[in-house]
Formats: C-alpha cells, sequence, structure tokens
C-alpha cells in the first residue's frame, strides 16, 4: 500500500449552491460539514470569497467564519480568503480582530489579491479608480496587528492572529516569504504553478514574528467515494463545468449563472465523443477516486510539493456523499498530527 505523509487536513469551503437547493440549505449544509470534520479531526475550515456568482454562497466571509465558529469548539475557521482589494485594510482588521476576541485562538485571516468576480461587479464593491497596490493594502493591514498602525483596532486581543498569504503564482508566493506569512496555494485553480510558486516561497522566505521557518498548504481539489467508478460518477458534474469553461463550448456564457448539477444530470449531458475524452482525461488528472487511486495521488503531490498541509475543496451535488468523502480522506490521510502553532505579525 501507498504511504502517505500524516500532514494536517483542512477544508475549503466555496459553499457551493447546487441544483434545486437554495442558499438558506447550502449555508446549513455547510455548518454541518464543518462539525463533521471537525469530529474527523480536520485542523481547519476556511470559506472563500465570491460576489455575483449565483452558484456560490460564500459572498461574506467574516458573517459566515461567526457563524461556522460559534457552532464548532476546536476546528479553526478562517478565511481563504477574504479579497483585499474589495474592502479598506481597517475594516477587515476590526472584523477579525472582533472574530479572534469572540473564538481565541480559533480565527485564521487568509488574505487574497484578486477580487473574486467580475471586473464590472468589482469596481462596484471599490466605488473608486484610484485604489492602492495590493501590496500597500496588506501592509497596512498587517500594521495593525502588529501596534504600529495609524489607528488601534479594537478588539484585536494580543494582536495574535495568523495572517495567511493566498495565492496562485510566484508573484504571490515570493511576497509572502519576503514578509515571512505562511503561504496557501491554490492548486485547484493553477496546478502548473504548484511546484514553481512553493519552490519561490521558500526560496524567499524571511523569519518574522509569526513564523520562525516556512510554512505552506497546498488546496486542491479532492473526492473520494468508496469505488474509482463511483467518484468518477460523482465528480460527473466537475467535468461538466470544466467543460462549459472551455473557449469552444457553445453554451460558455450561462457558466457561473446556474447551480451546480447533480451526478445524474451530468452522467445525461450529450456530450460529443470527443468532449466525453476531454472529460475522462479531466477528471482521471484529479484528485478524485477510490481510497487507494486517491493515497497514490496525494502521495504524488505531496511528494512533488512537500506541502507542510493539505487542504481539500469537494465539490459533490449530494451533501452525505460530500461529507462521506471528507470522512474516507481522513481515514487516508489521518488526522492525529502534532499541531504547528502560528502567531500574529
Amino acid at each position: 500500500m501507498t504511504s502517505i505523509p500524516a500532514v494536517p487536513l483542512s477544508v475549503l469551503d466555496i459553499a457551493p449552491v447546487m441544483t434545486r437547493a437554495s442558499p438558506t440549505t447550502t449555508l446549513r449544509n455547510t455548518l454541518d460539514l464543518a462539525k463533521k470534520t471537525e469530529a474527523f479531526g480536520y485542523k481547519r475550515y476556511w470559506v472563500a470569497e465570491h460576489h455575483n456568482t449565483p452558484n456560490i454562497a460564500s459572498s461574506a466571509p467574516a458573517v459566515l467564519i461567526a457563524y461556522i465558529a460559534g457552532a464548532t469548539a476546536t476546528i479553526r475557521v478562517g478565511s481563504g480568503g477574504v479579497m483585499l482589494p474589495n474592502h479598506p485594510a481597517l475594516v477587515v482588521a476590526e472584523q477579525f480582530g472582533t472574530l479572534e476576541a469572540m473564538h481565541p485562538g480559533r480565527i485564521d485571516l487568509g488574505i487574497g489579491r484578486g477580487p473574486g468576480t467580475d471586473p464590472a461587479t468589482a469596481q462596484m464593491l471599490r466605488r473608486s479608480t484610484d485604489e492602492p497596490e495590493f501590496a500597500e493594502q496588506l501592509t497596512e493591514l498587517l500594521t495593525y496587528f502588529n501596534g504600529d498602525g495609524k489607528c488601534t483596532v479594537v478588539p484585536a486581543p494580543d494582536k495574535n492572529l495568523p495572517i495567511w498569504l493566498l495565492g496562485t503564482s510566484t508573484r504571490s508566493a515570493e511576497m509572502a516569504g519576503k514578509l515571512g506569512l505562511p503561504f496557501a496555494f491554490a492548486d485547484h485553480i493553477n496546478g502548473q504553478m504548484t511546484v514553481p510558486s512553493l519552490e519561490a516561497y521558500r526560496a524567499s522566505f524571511q523569519p518574522s514574528a509569526q513564523l520562525e521557518k516556512p510554512y505552506a498548504i497546498v488546496a486542491t481539489q479532492v473526492i473520494v467515494a468508496d469505488t474509482d467508478a463511483h467518484a468518477e460518477w460523482l465528480a460527473g458534474p466537475v467535468g461538466l463545468a470544466m467543460m462549459r469553461m472551455r473557449p469552444d463550448f457553445q453554451q460558455r456564457p450561462t457558466v457561473g449563472h446556474k447551480p451546480f448539477v447533480s451526478a445524474e444530470e451530468a452522467a445525461d449531458y450529450p456530450y460529443t465523443p470527443e468532449q466525453w475524452q476531454i472529460v475522462r482525461d479531466y477528471l482521471a488528472a484529479k484528485n478524485f477516486g477510490g481510497p487507494d487511486s486517491v493515497r497514490k495521488k496525494l502521495a504524488d503531490l505531496l511528494e512533488r510539493t512537500q506541502a507542510d498541509e493539505l487542504m481539500a475543496i469537494t465539490l459533490v451535488h449530494n451533501h452525505a456523499d460530500r461529507v462521506r468523502s471528507y470522512e474516507l480522506l481522513a481515514e487516508i490521510v489521518g488526522t492525529r498530527h502534532e499541531q504547528v502553532h502560528l502567531t500574529g505579525p
């Protein structure tokens, strides 16, 4: 049997809205999943920020984090991430300082540089074309937690909130390294750049008050089922969503404006033979399958990346199947491990 490093396991949740499910049901499922993964031994549960995307219900990370943290007891809860260009740095500091005061030692602030939406919506969020550079915003945010800010953030207890930088390229990786921040790479978005970005992060790392040595999360898509065949069937909607994003796909304008379809709907889709082969090849390359298959794929991913932590995003239409995937993943990797302590800036 292929061995796999016993790294910490975490969850990335975009609160996907499924067909025939309301946003209310979606958010209740998010809360249930957080409780279940806490029981399975997962280390942290992060929620993303998206806007003007009807198939994703995580538009207000700070609100959702409060909802989840208030109903759980041990799992860390955070943002994966807050898209800093959409918000004043002071407001983000106040929101997350408040969360940390309510749930001491359990809140993570993950920061992203993208908008999490389309250009028109991003402009509506920012209300100005005279925006500061991301590096300037991030520096300002850090000052509010290290005591050097232009004003005092209340509450900001002990100023020990861990701040993470998220990224999909070497640019963000090098910034995280130079600032001495922990880094989370979105392998599910830009897998070709995972290894180069983590190498750039470690090469540029400078110790800080928060972190003595590099610490990297790899976030990746994972679907585990009892068999390879069932996992492929559950992953059908992911394959269809990928196909709809291709420039040559005739229904591309509908992408992002409909809930995620069910496995049954994806299986009934009238693919051409060429399209079906593209989908099969795409799914086979992902971390989808039965326990043995996924164990081998994740062992390879962790070997290539030398990641300190694995964060799984699982898009499965049926909630029970989604919970089962995270349960099987915990059995594959194991969740008994030494916790690495991260302090704030």
